[in-house]
Order: C-alpha cells, then structure tokens, then sequence
C-alpha cells in the first residue's frame, strides 16, 4: 500500500496549498489526499494542484468530503448534497483521483422522531445514485467509519451491513485505525471488511476521543490492526490524518513526525509497497 497523507494537516495551519503539496513530497510520502470544496476551488488553485503534484511526482489518491446532508429528512437537502458529491467525483476524475472519502453524518434527534430506518434508507438511496454517476467517471466511494455513538456507520458491523445493503460495486469502505479503537473493534473484526474496503485512514488517539494525533502520541496499538489490513490485500493508500496541530507553528515537525513514525509501522508489518 502507498503511504499518503491528507493535505488539511497544513492548511489548517495556515499553510498555503502548493508550499503543503512541497512538504509532503520532499519528506517522502507516496502520495497525497486533497481537502478541498469544488464549488469554492478557483481554476486557478486546481491548476497549481496539479502542476506541483505533476512536478513532484506527488499522485493525488482521494478527496475527502463531509456530506450529512445526504441522510437528512428534507429531500431538497439530500439532492443539494448528492449535486455536491457530484462535484467532487468530477474534481477526483480530473485529477485522476481513486476515490472520495465520504462521511454520511449522523441519526437525527437521538434516533427518535426520524426513524432511524428512514435514515439508513435515504443513505442506501444517495449512495447508489453517487455509485451509478461514480461509475461513470471511473471513481470509487469509500465511506468513512466514524465512531460516534449516533453516527450512521459507527462499527464494522454497521459499516459492513450498508456497503452489503447499498449493494454498489462503487460504494466501498474506508478503514480509519484509531476510529476502531474508539468504537471498540478490534483488529480480529477487520476481516470482516474483506473485499469491502478500498482505503486506509491513520492516526493516534487517547482510546477515550477522536485525537487525530501522529502515531505514538496516543495509545494505538498499530502492528495487530496494520496485519490484519495487509490481509485484505487493498490495492490502496493508507492515508495519516492530522487535525488542528497544537502547535501550528512547527507543523512541519508534526507531520515529519508522524510519517517517520507511520513509515515504521508499515515496514514493520511489511505493508508498504
């Protein structure tokens, strides 16, 4: 698997794109993730993305998009968000992306009033009309397992269940290491993704909220469950997510930081290649 990293850890940071796109290259990464929102990008800034990714041999592997309009109850809504999603399919096919990373959200009022049912029925149906136009332009869904207790895919099980249900040869999984631990699935549950996941988020935590921290700054056991992903043999990235650095100041540190430290890992379990 490529070792690529999501380029948020240095917008956030007040980073301009293309000096973050330089960094990621020069410290070695095999390949980058890019936050963005395709109705705001200028041509511009689409432009200089592709000539620093071009000019450091730097591939562009997936967009990461958050869309909790697609499950919500007003269906004006969930056509604005699967217009959106659009977008970003035609941005990743631009850039010849692999996939988006898509973050469905969460059950409305505590699962009361909106029967949860309904919810998962309205993703199952935005996520098949995302997968027919995904389709079209060569790109793959991976949908991002968050461990929330109302999120609509917040274990491996229910993660498993609406890939199965949705039924899309598009619409596939992402692995995000540390939203595991938060949801207490193990790394023995991750076969239970095989031949469902696509992608692979990395990062650290204190096993009790989400951290998004550099790996060995939490609690993670990374060996068990990098073994058990190698297993599934995905033809993918293993992405670091790095949000809101403590210290913005030295993000360059941060970063080089957690790919040493990522790099490590993967050897360890013979997974980079």
């Amino acid at each position: 698997m490529k070792l690529g990293i999501i380029n948020s850890a240095f917008s956030q940071a007040g980073v301009d794109t293309v000096t973050g796109l330089e960094h990621i290259a020069r410290i070695g990464f095999d390949s980058v993730d890019i936050f963005t929102e395709p109705s705001m990008i200028s041509t511009d800034e689409i432009s200089a993305i592709t000539k620093a990714c071009e000019a450091n041999k730097l591939p562009i592997f997936s967009l990461p998009v958050v869309a909790i309009g697609l499950i919500d109850f007003n269906e004006p809504v969930r056509e604005y968000h699967i217009t959106r999603c659009k977008e970003f399919i035609d941005l990743a096919a631009h850039w010849g992306a692999k996939n988006i990373l898509l973050v469905l959200g969460e059950y409305i009022w505590q699962r009361e009033v909106i029967t949860p049912e309904e919810q998962w029925r309205w993703g199952l149906e935005s996520c098949r009309i995302l997968g027919d136009y995904a389709e079209s332009r060569g790109i793959d869904i991976a949908l991002e397992l968050e461990p929330f207790r109302l999120s609509l895919l917040n274990s491996i099980d229910e993660m498993s269940r609406f890939v199965r249900e949705c039924s899309h040869p598009r619409v596939r999984a992402n692995i995000d290491i540390s939203h595991l631990v938060l949801a207490d699935n193990g790394p023995e549950e991750v076969c239970k993704l095989d031949g469902q996941a696509i992608h692979v988020h990395i990062s650290d935590c204190d096993g009790k909220v989400h951290g998004d921290l550099p790996p060995g700054r939490g609690v993670v056991k990374f060996a068990p469950y990098l073994q058990s992903i190698k297993e599934l043999k995905i033809n993918g990235a293993i992405s670091i997510e790095l949000e809101y650095s403590p210290d913005p100041e030295r993000i360059v540190e941060w970063v080089e930081e957690a790919y040493t430290e990522t790099a490590r890992l993967m050897d360890q379990v013979g997974l980079r290649g």
